[in-house]
């Protein structure tokens, strides 16, 4: 009685379905625990503050992520028209008029609502989109620099472009996942060499000039993050030594929802550095399950991906699993030292608003792609036994 309830509301791949479910739990039980310090210097100790905050932007989330599901997939295609038509301004509009904070204008707030969000995460799932129905429309002139190769290139350089000066990290995995997309699309490796040539000259002379001018914006912060994770043994590694004491604590088991000490110390342990209280708390099994999580999520994407028939919705599944995985797997790198500070939240664990959200659509889009596969293949075994 129960499956079948859930196999009438709940479309798509159940596996994945779980997987976020499981990361959800996590995220809740991680957050409540990692925001004591922070409620207590901004909420007069209220630690339930933030727990009821957070679950109500996870369930906020999983009705977008309900709604995405139930929408075709074809819908995306027209939508990224749209979308990416409203992302570039809204990205400029961030770096001319944001609010800024560390010295980046990552954050518009709306009026009125006074409600602040991340235009780089609008733009990423944008972007994706609109290079998923590109790559799709032109399969066959994808050889083609002209005609295949440079309308798709225009986008994903400006998007890149304006999203860098406040969030490199962000711009690099989004500059990834398209360059993957586009070798999966069978465009040309020269071409692709082109782009990657384009970029480190954008990035080049984006250095150059804001050094010319006077304005170091956060160059200062990508210089010292690289000269900190190259120079181990320095000073400066504040960051990673408290997520390495994190992590030496936790030992096989780890020692216990809510008993973490290191989130005292660590800098942002309920967003960048979440993943460090969770190996504290739950131990290498614990940190270890979240990575199968993830993994999980990316191969049952891949076989939806690889099952499908059409090629935009291949596009659809692998572009954003690919950006989520790849940008957990950069989080977790950096809180056990295999990569310099990046700032990447851990995509549905760490608390936050419009990056959960955004998350959450990609994973609605991934699987409305599951659901409209599931629903070919019911028709075909209905069709089989007549």
């Amino acid at each position: 009685m129960n499956m079948s309830w859930l196999e009438t509301y709940f479309k798509g791949d159940r596996t994945i379905w779980l997987t976020v479910i499981i990361l959800s739990i996590f995220s809740i039980l991680a957050v409540y625990s990692s925001t004591g310090t922070l409620a207590y210097k901004y909420q007069s100790g209220n630690t339930e503050y933030y727990l009821f905050k957070h679950f109500f932007i996870l369930v906020f989330g999983f009705g977008l992520m309900y709604a995405a599901h139930l929408l075709k997939y074809t819908v995306y295609s027209r939508v990224s028209k749209i979308a990416i038509l409203v992302a570039i301004p809204l990205l400029i509009l961030t770096l001319a008029l944001g609010t800024n904070l560390n010295e980046a204008s990552r954050w518009l707030t709306l009026p009125i609502v006074n409600l602040s969000f991340q235009t780089s995460d609008l733009a990423k799932l944008a972007l994706i989109l609109f290079v998923a129905r590109a790559l799709s429309k032109r399969q066959d002139t994808i050889k083609d620099f002209k005609t295949g190769f440079l309308p798709i290139m225009g986008p994903v350089v400006l998007t890149c472009m304006f999203i860098l000066p406040a969030n490199f990290s962000t711009a690099a995995v989004l500059f990834t996942t398209c360059v993957i997309l586009m070798i999966i699309g069978r465009v040309e490796i020269k071409y692709i060499m082109i782009l990657l040539g384009t970029g480190l000259v954008a990035l080049a002379l984006f250095i150059g000039i804001a050094k010319l001018v006077g304005y170091e914006g956060r160059i200062d912060t990508w210089e010292k993050r690289i000269e900190t994770f190259m120079n181990d043994e320095g000073e400066g590694n504040y960051q990673s030594d408290q997520a390495k004491i994190a992590i030496a604590k936790g030992q096989l088991f780890g020692i216990g929802p809510g008993n973490s000490s290191q989130r005292n110390y660590l800098p942002h342990p309920y967003s960048d550095f979440i993943y460090a209280i969770i190996v504290e708390e739950y131990g290498l099994l614990g940190g270890a399950l979240i990575v199968i999580l993830y993994l999980v999520l990316f191969y049952r994407a891949i076989k939806i991906a690889q099952n499908t028939p059409r090629a935009f919705a291949t596009f659809l599944a692998i572009g954003c699993a690919f950006s989520l995985t790849f940008q957990a797997m950069i989080n977790m790198a950096v809180t056990v030292n295999l990569f310099p500070v990046t700032g990447q939240p851990l995509p549905m664990l760490s608390m936050g608003g419009t990056s959960i959200w955004f998350t959450s659509i990609a994973i609605g889009i991934i699987l409305s792609v599951s659901r409209d596969l599931e629903k070919e293949e019911g028709v075909k075994k209905v069709e089989a036994v007549a």
